[in-house]
């Protein structure tokens, strides 16, 4: 009995965390992310088979989950997660094969496993950077500092406020400013 009560407290509280996330609270959505991290990155490397595309895959595939939570209607949190995250997979492994052909048929080679496939994820790895630089870019300046500070440098609230000697409530604020402004602005398609 204390089994079903103990997985009855887990789907409350993935539903409750779901809640607090489309209620702008980004300290559920890091709690959602750290449980499911290591789901995601599995899901993806069994496709792709490379850490680092898979890490980058994943980071990936977290922002599209919470730029889709608005669109969750409670199937069962981790089958859509994997769902989104098998299908972000697929598609980066459909884009590697095509830009493999494209480089073979510009360079008239063969397709063959070469030094070449290290720089064609390269490449592949800095087109990527390059569009989240550019998504990134196109935030309002006072929107840039936190999101980039939070999402990616990974800094507390409070780490943030010390370093533009504010208060954390208006870190909080700005947080809950710019991710309404990503929703309202960036559409799931400008990451693929």
């Amino acid at each position: 009995m204390s089994n079903k009560k103990g997985k009855g407290e887990r789907t409350i509280n993935e539903e409750a965390l779901i809640e607090k996330v489309l209620d702008g609270n980004d300290h559920a959505f890091r709690l959602l992310v750290e449980k499911y991290r290591n789901d995601v990155f599995r899901t993806i490397f069994a496709v792709l088979r490379d850490q680092k595309e898979a890490e980058d895959a994943a980071q990936e595939v977290f922002m599209k989950i919470y730029l889709s939570l608005p669109q969750y209607q409670n199937q069962g949190f981790k089958t859509w997660i994997t769902r989104i995250a098998v299908n972000q997979a697929i598609d980066i492994k459909r884009k590697q094969v095509r830009r493999r052909e494209e480089v073979a048929e510009e360079l008239e080679l063969p397709l063959v496993g070469t030094a070449k496939d290290s720089v064609e994820k390269e490449i592949i790895e800095t087109d990527r950077r390059r569009l989240v630089r550019r998504k990134l870019d196109e935030l309002p300046d006072n929107y840039r500092d936190v999101i980039y500070g939070f999402y990616i440098a990974e800094k507390s609230y409070q780490q943030m406020a010390e370093e533009q000697n504010v208060q954390v409530k208006t870190i909080e604020m700005k947080l809950y400013r710019a991710r309404h402004w990503m929703k309202r602005n960036w559409k799931e398609d400008d990451f693929s």
